[in-house]
C-alpha cells in the first residue's frame, strides 16, 4: 500500500521561500559585479535596505566607530557596502579621500540626498557645479578672510557674542543659545540684519528646515519633510522680502552701497534672480548657523570633562581681559594672542566631526588601491575614520588640544586633517568659524563658571549633536569671587 503525502505551502512559506530566493540571487549578482569590475571588498547587507540600519544605529549612538573598525578589519581602508539605497564605496584612507575631493568635474561630482537638494533648493552653492561654482565659492571666500574679519567682521562677532552672554543665568541650553549667536551673525554678515523678534521667527522655521535634511524626501509618508518643505517656504517669502526691499533701495540710490553678501549678489555681472538669491542665501545661512553652533557646543562639553585644558584656556583668556577696559571689545591682536584656544579650536573640530565625511558620484571608472570604483556608484570619504585612526593621531579618540602645540597634532602630515573639506569646495567660511568660536570661548570663560545640569549624551545622525542641547548651570565669576 503506497501511503502518499501531501505538502501545503502557507502563504508565509512562500514569502520566506522567495525572500531568500531574492537574496541569494543579491549576493550572486553582486559578486559577479565585483568580480567584473575588481570592485574593493565588502558586503551589501540584505536586499534593498543593505546596511543601513547597522549605519544608523551606529551613528546613533556615542560611539559609531564599530560599523567603520569592523569593516576596515575585514576588508581593508576602502569597502563596499549598500546604504541609503545605493550601492556605495566607503573610503577611510586620506589619500583616496583626497583624490575624491580633489576629482570633482574628472572624477567625481557632487551628490546629496533628495531631501538636502530639495530644501537647500536648486541654485544653492552646494548644488553649483563647474565655472559658476568656482565664481560663487570665491565670492563666498572673500566675504570671509582675514582682512574681513579683521576689519569689519570681529566687531561684530564681538559685540553679538556678549549681547547673548548678557542675559544667561541659572539654566541654560548651550546648544539652543550656541544658535541663536551663529544666526545672528549669519543675517549680520549675509544682509546687514540686526537680531529682532522677526530673525527670531526666521530662525525658529530654519530649524524646521534643517530636521528635514535626512528624511525620506516624500512629503505623503514623512511628517518631518512636509514640516521642513513648509518651513522651507517661509523662509523663502521672509527672505524674498528683504531681497525685494533691497533691490529697490540700490535702484533708488546707486550711491548707497553695504559691505553685505546681499549688496555682491545684486551687484553682481550674473544677473542673477530673486529666486537665485534667496536660494543662495538659504544654503549659506544653513552652512554659517548649524555646524558653527554645534562646535560651540562640543567645545565646552569636552572642556567641562577635562578639567586641566578648561584651566588653561581660562588662563590665556584673562590675561587678555586683563589687559583691556571693562566692556572693552577684542581687537584682532587679542585674537591672535590665543595660542592655546586655537589648539582647542582644532582638537575641538577634530574629535566632533561635525562634518563627518562627504557623498560623490563616479562619472568614470575610478582606479584606486588595486580596485575600481564603478561609474555611475556613490563614493563616502570618511573624514571621521582618519581623524579617529590611531594610525594618524596618538590616543585618538582622546580629546587632547595639546597634541596641537608646536604643530606636532598629527603623526603624519597632508590629508589627514580636513574638518572643512577640501578641494574646490572646501569649506568658504571656515576661518570664521574659528573667529568665532574663539571669541565666543573668551567671554565664556572669562564670565561664567558652570556645570552639567545633567547627563547628556553625544550623538552623530543625523546630524552631530547632543540629545538634550547640552543643559549648564551657569555662575558669573563676579559672584564667585565675591563670595
Amino acid at each position: 500500500m503506497t501511503t502518499t503525502t501531501h505538502y501545503h505551502y502557507s502563504d508565509e512559506t512562500l514569502f520566506i521561500s522567495l525572500l531568500c530566493l531574492s537574496f541569494l540571487s543579491f549576493i550572486l549578482i553582486h559578486r559577479r559585479r565585483a568580480r567584473r569590475h575588481g570592485l574593493p571588498p565588502g558586503s551589501q547587507g540584505i536586499p534593498f535596505v543593505g546596511e543601513t540600519l547597522q549605519l544608523i544605529s551606529a551613528y546613533k549612538t556615542e560611539n559609531p566607530e564599530p560599523f567603520i573598525d569592523e569593516r576596515v578589519g575585514r576588508y581593508g581602508p576602502v569597502f563596499t557596502t549598500h546604504v541609503f539605497g545605493e550601492p556605495t564605496v566607503f573610503s577611510t584612507d586620506p589619500d583616496v579621500n583626497r583624490l575624491i575631493l580633489h576629482g570633482e568635474g574628472k572624477l567625481v561630482d557632487v551628490s546629496y540626498p533628495g531631501s538636502i537638494s530639495n530644501l537647500l533648493g536648486k541654485h544653492s552653492l552646494l548644488l553649483m557645479k563647474g565655472s559658476l561654482h568656482k565664481r560663487m565659492h570665491s565670492l563666498t571666500m572673500s566675504f570671509s578672510n582675514p582682512s574681513i574679519l579683521k576689519d569689519h567682521l570681529l566687531f561684530d562677532i564681538d559685540r553679538l557674542v556678549r549681547r547673548n552672554l548678557r542675559s544667561w543665568s541659572d539654566r541654560v541650553l548651550l546648544m539652543e543659545e550656541a544658535k541663536k549667536i551663529t544666526f545672528e551673525l549669519a543675517m549680520k554678515q549675509l544682509m546687514s540684519l540686526d537680531p529682532s523678534e522677526w530673525t527670531e521667527r526666521v530662525r525658529k522655521e530654519y530649524v524646521l528646515v534643517i530636521e528635514g535634511f535626512f528624511t525620506v524626501p516624500l512629503p505623503l509618508f514623512s511628517t518631518t519633510y512636509r514640516r521642513a518643505i513648509q518651513a522651507r517656504t517661509k523662509v523663502a517669502e521672509a527672505l524674498s522680502l528683504v531681497v525685494r526691499e533691497r533691490r529697490r533701495e540700490e535702484e533708488k540710490d546707486k550711491k548707497k552701497k553695504r559691505n553685505d553678501m546681499l549688496a555682491a549678489l545684486l551687484a553682481g555681472d550674473e544677473g542673477f534672480s530673486d529666486e537665485q538669491i534667496v536660494d543662495f542665501l538659504v544654503a549659506l545661512l544653513v552652512a554659517g548657523y548649524e555646524t558653527t553652533s554645534t562646535s560651540m557646543t562640543l567645545a565646552v562639553k569636552f572642556l567641562t570633562d577635562t578639567p586641566l585644558a578648561l584651566a588653561q584656556l581660562r588662563e590665556e583668556h584673562d590675561q587678555i581681559r586683563a589687559k583691556k577696559k571693562e566692556g572693552e571689545a577684542l581687537e584682532w591682536s587679542d585674537y591672535k594672542s590665543m595660542p592655546f584656544t586655537q589648539c582647542v579650536v582644532n582638537e575641538t573640530l577634530r574629535v566632533a566631526n561635525i562634518i563627518g565625511g562627504v557623498f560623490r558620484r563616479a562619472i568614470t571608472d575610478i582606479p584606486v588601491k588595486g580596485y575600481v570604483i564603478p561609474k555611475g556608484w556613490k563614493v563616502f570619504a570618511s573624514f571621521r575614520a582618519v581623524h579617529m585612526d590611531q594610525d594618524h593621531f596618538k590616543d585618538a579618540r582622546t580629546f587632547n588640544p595639546w597634541r596641537w602645540q608646536n604643530n606636532s597634532g598629527a603623526a603624519s602630515p597632508g590629508n589627514v586633517y580636513t574638518p572643512f573639506g577640501g578641494g574646490g569646495r572646501l569649506c568658504p567660511g571656515y576661518e570664521l568659524a574659528r573667529v568665532e568660536l574663539s571669541v565666543f570661548l573668551h567671554h565664556l570663560v572669562t564670565r561664567f563658571s558652570w556645570e552639567p545640569a545633567e547627563e547628556d549624551k553625544l550623538v552623530f545622525f543625523p546630524t552631530t549633536r547632543t540629545q538634550k542641547q547640552y543643559p549648564i548651570n551657569v555662575r558669573r565669576r563676579d559672584q564667585d569671587q565675591a563670595a
